[in-house]
């Protein structure tokens, strides 16, 4: 499993080393407090492979609590050429939890979980110059999440009756922002 762990490494960073690279973060998330930072680099002539990190560690927002991590490995096919103009992403990730789900909104229940998810992102990216692009995006799917409910005003033990953990599929608009991108080499 090391040997597998450590050769994948080597292998990720001998193909970015060689490849047009780009590190970002996403500009409306930051200003929130929330960040989201990633990499992008490039993988054939109309391709590129997208790996970015969203977490917001807000303990709470309003007495609701305000905590997740997203990761999002995205495959992206750029329809003009790379880093600019539109691109098509798809992507799954997992995630981790602890937050009020938006059908909860204005009851005193929130979610302690996991989950992944499945979907797709649509973007723009615009070269500013030879260093930096803006990347905008939006995308969304399929998440499929495993929780444990609890109340948010100290009411013991779980809202729901679920054994083990509850299960919840639902479709999501989940991703966007402004990625600012500054090129590696």
């Amino acid at each position: 499993m090391k040997k597998t762990f450590f050769l994948s490494i080597l292998l990720l960073a001998t193909f970015v080393t060689n490849a047009q690279t780009y590190i970002k973060i996403n500009g409306l998330s930051a200003l929130v407090a929330v960040p989201q930072i990633g990499i992008e680099t490039s993988i054939g002539s109309k391709s590129t492979f997208s790996v970015d990190v969203f977490a917001s560690f807000w303990k709470s927002f309003d007495g609701k609590p305000m905590q997740a991590v997203m990761l999002t490995p995205e495959y992206r096919y750029h329809f003009k050429e790379k880093y600019n103009g539109f691109y098509a992403g798809a992507h799954a990730g997992p995630d981790i939890y602890k937050i009020q789900k938006w059908n909860y909104w204005g009851t005193n229940k929130y979610e302690e979980g996991l989950g992944y998810r499945i979907g797709a992102t649509i973007g723009y990216q615009k070269k500013i110059n030879n260093k930096f692009v803006l990347d905008a995006f939006f995308g969304g799917g399929w998440h499929q999440g495993f929780y444990k409910g609890y109340y948010t005003d100290g009411t013991p033990g779980r809202y729901e009756t679920a054994k083990h953990y509850n299960k919840s599929g639902e479709w999501l608009p989940y991703r966007g922002g402004i990625m600012i991108s500054y090129q590696l080499n």
